[in-house]
């Protein structure tokens, strides 16, 4: 619910009569974030699955076919799962909000790794969903190409999300397209190193980071424990005792 914002904001921002948006997505939950937004009245067109090439999302929206595979380690790590787990909220949906059709198909994958979506949910999918899957080579390329052409360091996860909006715009998507940065270049010091030749600074509020104290709380293995710790600090807690 919290990600729906950034969409709404989005919208609102660039008054355009629909906006889409490519979103760098593994799990499927931020790109939900925008369906949801989408259901609820914000002007989102075209929603574009940014995947690298730990590509089921892109898989199943062009095959119609969900199918597990291996997991290949890249420098975008985030995304780098075949289990998408929000991927079944979306599949709730499509499959006309039946519960029972949606358990059937994840008995489905537990049990061959994978399913059929179906002519009619993979229509309804494909009427809300394109999906791009960018390799390692083309992540460098973007990777190079925003650092020369906006003087902005961008990390592994964004640079799938802008070389996907790249090609639907060469594909003939008309119209703004919102790239979601999903996450800090400082994060992924080694693979911007790697393309730009340099270490990207942490942000101003973190600057000190690494000269900060390290706190560390050892607690029993129990939930109860757990529960009881979070209860003793939660400021809310403590402010209405």
């Amino acid at each position: 619910m919290p990600q729906m914002v950034y969409y709404v904001a989005a919208c609102a921002a660039l008054s355009a009569p629909k906006v889409h948006f490519a979103v760098p997505t593994g799990n499927f939950g931020d790109i939900y974030a925008g369906f949801g937004a989408k259901r609820m009245g914000a002007s989102v067109g075209e929603l574009i699955i940014a995947t690298n090439v730990n590509d089921i999302l892109a898989r199943t929206i062009k095959s119609g076919r969900y199918q597990v595979g291996q997991v290949v380690p890249t420098t975008s790590p985030s995304m780098d799962i075949q289990v998408a787990s929000n991927f079944e909220r979306l599949l709730f949906d499509i499959l006309d909000r039946d519960g029972a059709e949606v358990r059937r198909r994840m008995e489905q994958l537990n049990q061959s790794g994978g399913f059929d979506l179906g002519p009619a949910a993979l229509a309804k999918a494909r009427s809300e969903f394109s999906a791009e899957r960018v390799d390692q080579a083309a992540v460098r390329d973007e990777m190079r190409r925003v650092l020369h052409e906006c003087a902005m360091v961008i990390d592994p996860h964004t640079a799938v999300g802008i070389q996907a909006a790249r090609r639907r715009q060469a594909q003939g998507l008309k119209g703004p397209i919102v790239c979601l940065a999903t996450a800090h270049p400082a994060k992924f010091p080694d693979a911007v190193k790697e393309v730009t030749g340099t270490i990207p600074a942490l942000p101003a509020r973190m600057a000190d980071l690494y000269d900060r104290p390290e706190r560390i709380s050892r607690l029993e293995n129990s939930p109860p424990a757990v529960a009881r710790f979070i209860r003793d600090r939660a400021q809310i807690v403590k402010a209405s005792a």
